[in-house]
């Protein structure tokens, strides 16, 4: 049997059994469905910090714009025209006058109507008196905000209007003392401004009352419906009332958040909270759709399995050829032993050691590709959401292109067009540089390089990851220092030692920084990396370029300084490594200066 032939059979048997590949897909896909709960878990939270957000400054705005008229009924109570129109409802000129002033109250006020009540409940004076639809003459005592005002001092209370048939927010307060009052100061507040913005806002918030009816909504279908089905007492009490006059609630099919119980921890297609508005038995409904959190943990899920997947890949494939690299070393040895009676076959070992090096070559080079493809892996949940966030205003953009194309503004249809275009544009940046950087090098000749240029692609690759760790990454102002090299070799040494350097920084407390400087050091260049994290001990920063040497336990092979390494000597250039002062590490690369500048 020949060499390559026992080489080969060898090989056959190196390649993991099927147990061991189980066990690495169950191993991966419990890593995929732990990081998608842990993504779930925290898309709900933030959906609920959100949702509580909402839900205060809804409550807070509604309790404002009622405060803001809360008074306005006992002031009006105070006037001396009205309480003289109570004393004497029989006498004309007093009724006039209480007429005239509660109009007048109206326009300065901002209120939608103003009218006051004997204590019979019949309307004597009203701010529409000369208008359709008056309130003069008009019982009201079954009005609750009627009665509540004459026995507690003053209401509120949310209903249609009998007469107009429009809802509003009726405020009362009593005129005169309790033990002989005189009448019902009333002023009307209409809300449809408040449920108008809520609507064109895209919120998803309602108001219920007491009882639990929806009088204020945002979607209008949620409007005029119980949160739970009403019992027959308070079904006859609001129709004693005629709260909703007009309207058959019994017939109302109660909001469909029975699956989504409020504020409790129950997930639906919607996240729901609830609360009381201040001064008032209202109670304020915000909800927030849980689809986006659950698209999110799905992406999360799904990038997570893909990159166990490759990682493990990888890592087998690592392996399998370390094993053959061991078997062709111990070949190589016997080979040297029988050299004096294996001389007819001389030729054919010649052959074998030639493809044996060409295979070295080409798992070098394969090994130098899944390094990048590594860094890409590491920065692949900032670069997404790099790409969201640009997706997602450039879907932003073309829906008010849309919306100004279908509504004939050419004025605003132009710049909204050109915002989407350059959003696109940074889309197809960031493409473009993701392909350059994953694509396969082919060996070339070494020339002057310019620092700034692969500097710069190397920064904005690792920008989305250090934003994502929080670390400020500064670099050098403009330079055209240019060394001898190969610029997408040193693009990668650039990118693969500046995200070491962010993700060593974000594990220290120290401020998190990360700074590139250039420093000529006599006949070269010494590109400068400092970061501020836990620094690498005296005694492991030789070690550390060692193959399969890492000091991040479970976190890869151990290959990425080595392959830098091996890059920076292929270009005639060295890296080493400083403790920074005041701590943290300085990674030093130093290569051939070119002396000419570049125009």
């Amino acid at each position: 049997m020949s060499l390559w032939s026992r080489i080969r059979r060898r090989e056959s048997v190196a390649w993991p059994s099927g147990r061991v590949l189980a066990a690495v897909a169950l191993t991966v896909a419990l890593a995929a469905l732990a990081s998608g709960m842990a993504s779930w878990r925290q898309g709900i939270a933030a959906l609920d910090a959100t949702l509580d957000d909402k839900l205060s400054i809804t409550g807070h705005t509604l309790a404002s714009e009622l405060e803001r008229m809360r008074h306005l009924p006992q002031v009006l109570g105070e006037d001396p025209r009205l309480r003289a129109a109570l004393l004497a409802p029989g006498t004309p000129t007093r009724i006039a006058a209480a007429n005239d002033y509660l109009q007048r109250a109206r326009g300065l006020t901002g209120a939608d109507e103003a009218y006051l009540i004997g204590t019979d409940g019949i309307t004597i004076a009203a701010s529409n008196w000369d208008e359709a639809g008056s309130f003069l003459g008009m019982h009201y005592g079954f009005r609750p905000y009627f009665q509540r005002a004459m026995q507690d001092g003053t209401a509120h209370y949310y209903a249609i209007g009998v007469t107009t048939g429009r809802p509003g927010a009726f405020l009362s307060a009593r005129v005169g003392p309790e033990v002989a009052p005189l009448g019902v100061a009333v002023i009307k507040m209409e809300l449809d401004e408040l449920e108008l913005a809520w609507t064109r806002a895209g919120e998803l918030t309602a108001v219920a009352d007491a009882d639990g009816m929806v009088f204020l909504a945002a979607p209008p279908g949620w409007r005029f419906r119980p949160i739970r089905p009403l019992d027959a007492a308070s079904l006859t009490r609001i129709a004693a009332e005629q709260r909703y006059a007009g309207l058959d609630i019994a017939a109302a099919a109660p909001l469909p958040i029975r699956d989504n119980m409020l504020n409790q921890p129950r997930h639906g297609d919607l996240r729901i909270r609830a609360a009381s508005v201040p001064g008032t038995d209202w109670q304020v409904l915000v909800a927030l759709p849980t689809g986006p959190a659950r698209q999110q943990a799905f992406l999360i899920a799904l990038v997570t399995a893909t990159a166990g997947f490759l990682i493990s890949a990888f890592a087998m494939n690592l392996l399998q050829r370390r094993q053959i690299l061991r078997l062709r070393l111990r070949e190589a040895d016997r080979l040297e032993a029988r050299v004096e009676e294996r001389t007819r076959a001389l030729a054919l070992e010649v052959e074998v050691r030639t493809r044996a090096e060409a295979e070295l070559r080409r798992t070098h080079e394969s090994l130098i590709h899944a390094a990048k493809l590594a860094v890409l892996g590491r920065m692949s949940s900032a670069i997404v959401h790099e790409v969201g966030q640009s997706l997602s205003a450039l879907d932003n953009n073309l829906a008010a292109a849309e919306l100004h194309g279908t509504q004939n503004r050419p004025e605003r249809l132009a710049p909204a067009l050109e915002r989407a275009r350059g959003m696109l544009r940074r889309l197809q940046g960031v493409v473009a540089r993701l392909r350059g950087f994953g694509s396969r090098q082919v060996p070339v000749d070494l020339g002057p390089v310019r620092v700034d240029q692969p500097l710069q692609l190397a920064a904005e690759l690792v920008t989305p990851r250090a934003k994502e760790l929080g670390v400020t990454l500064t670099l050098p102002a403009a330079d055209t220092a240019r060394v001898t090299g190969d610029g997408p070799r040193l693009e990668q040494v650039l990118t693969n030692l500046l995200l070491n350097a962010v993700e060593a920084t974000a594990r220290s407390a120290a401020p998190r920084q990360v700074s590139v400087s250039l420093h000529p050091a006599g006949p070269d260049l010494e590109i400068r990396i400092r970061d501020s994290g836990p620094g690498i001990p005296p005694e492991l920063q030789h070690a550390v370029l060692e193959p399969f040497f890492t000091t991040r336990t479970g976190e890869g092979p151990g290959l990425g300084l080595y392959i830098v390494q091996s890059l920076l000597e292929q270009m005639r250039g060295e890296l080493r490594f400083a403790a920074a002062p005041g701590g943290g590490t300085v990674a030093i690369i130093r290569l051939p200066a070119v002396l000419e500048a570049v125009a």
